[in-house]
């Protein structure tokens, strides 16, 4: 089985993706198939000892304004590297930049639909150097209420990022 279109073409380009239609494999094993071309993304789990900084915005293409979600974004500035888009992210979603970063695991958001790949990064040693951008609002959430959130949310990348979170503090300790 190919995984290479033999025919493809574009059907949509715009500003955040590409959608195409291509045609795969040959004969009784022929299939078309419709993919949408994005550019990677990042998530971010920022946290201190008693809080971690989530976000509230307006996700039009659900018709929600109440999800919480941990700051996030497309790596469209070319060249940029996952962590200075994480960074770039982190400031621009929430006002803070952090002193340390843990680089954590990476997934395709829905791999039946699209080419986009998450990175996700743990951040740490948290400071407030501006503001959070227009339309974003910052909430905090007690770090010892983790599964809390974790058990209320429904946004994928929180999810991942705090499920690995999670993890990692069963990993230390001991449990």
């Amino acid at each position: 089985m190919s995984l290479q279109p033999t025919r493809e073409e574009t059907i949509h380009t715009g500003p955040r993706f590409t959608v195409k239609r291509g045609t795969f494999g040959s004969g009784d094993d022929e299939r078309e198939r419709e993919w949408i071309e994005s550019p990677a993304a990042v998530a971010v789990v920022a946290y201190d000892d008693e809080q971690i900084y989530l976000v509230r915005q307006a996700r039009e293409a659900i018709g929600r304004d109440d999800l919480l979600e941990i700051p996030a974004g497309l790596m469209d500035v070319e060249g940029e590297s996952p962590l200075a888009t994480a960074k770039r992210e982190l400031r621009e979603e929430t006002g803070l930049e952090a002193d340390e970063w843990t680089e954590g695991p990476s997934y395709f958001s829905s791999s039946g639909m699209t080419d986009e790949i998450t990175h996700i990064f743990l951040a740490t040693g948290l400071r407030r150097t501006g503001e959070a951008e227009e339309g974003i609002e910052v909430v905090t959430w007690p770090i010892e209420d983790i599964d809390g959130l974790i058990d209320g949310n429904a946004d994928a990348s929180t999810l991942i990022g705090l499920l690995w979170l999670r993890r990692a503090q069963l990993l230390d300790s001991g449990a």
